[in-house]
């Protein structure tokens, strides 16, 4: 893999609150092709990580690059490359499913028969087509999902950032949503926030595991099916976390 095909750098990036500190000295870079399932029990710095990673939160040290683009120093040009889908995918829950994929694609730019196609393409993408006249406040958990994941793949950006995508979605849509990441993995670079180890089967080449801030492993599931004699990734996490926290 050439240094032009590294589309995610993060170095050394540190967010503390006061005396806590929830990131510490976090370093890894992904890859195109990559899709890096980010793993670890609650409170261990996954979402901070990627919101400092989105640019949404000013990291206390350290830097993370998207293409090269520093987040913070060339936030612009950062986030044009950038698919995110934040925790809890918040939405205008007013609009319909196409009013709000529009708004967001007339604030990337987008305008007259481009941004219709923009749309299309991801209401198509994230099969949300029987929902798409419906205010988005009305929809199921899983539905609002989709329209977050909608919204992070309307400009068919090179580096995504998922939290949790899956969350909410019945096993269907899961699946659906699984077999759209394997799709567009050999253009981009992809990170997924989980807590479902089987996401990790199912998707992911690489996985991270962060405890307490702290990055514990980063290996390929084969690798990480070794560190434990059952070969169960429950257990490799489980051994893992507690080991990290003795």
């Amino acid at each position: 893999m050439s240094e032009a095909d590294v589309l995610i750098e993060i170095e050394g990036l540190t967010k503390r609150f006061g005396a806590f500190t929830a990131v510490d000295d976090v370093s890894f870079s992904v890859s195109r092709g990559e899709v890096v399932g980010f793993l670890g029990p609650n409170g261990a710095g996954k979402s901070t990580t990627m919101r400092m990673l989105a640019g949404f939160m000013i990291p206390t040290a350290g830097h993370a690059r998207l293409l090269g683009h520093d987040v913070q120093t060339d936030g612009v040009a950062a986030r044009r490359v950038l698919g995110f889908l934040p925790e809890g995918a918040p939405t205008y829950g007013e609009m319909s499913v196409t009013g709000f994929l529009r708004f967001c694609a007339r604030i990337r730019g987008y305008s007259g028969g481009e941004l219709a196609d923009r749309v299309t393409y991801a209401i198509g993408l994230t099969r949300l087509e029987s929902v798409r006249l419906q205010p988005v406040e009305t929809l199921s958990k899983g539905f609002k999902r989709r329209v977050g994941l909608a919204q992070a793949l309307l400009h068919d950006p090179p580096v995504l950032v998922l939290d949790e995508p899956t969350d909410g979605l019945d096993p269907n849509q899961k699946h659906e949503v699984r077999a759209l990441i394997n799709q567009m993995r050999p253009d981009k670079a992809i990170i997924i926030s989980t807590h479902m180890l089987e996401e990790v089967d199912a998707v992911c080449t690489r996985a991270i595991l962060i405890s307490a801030g702290r990055i514990v492993v980063d290996a390929t599931p084969a690798e990480l099916s070794q560190m434990h004699p059952s070969g169960k990734l429950e257990d490799v996490f489980r051994h893992l976390t507690v080991e990290e926290t003795v």
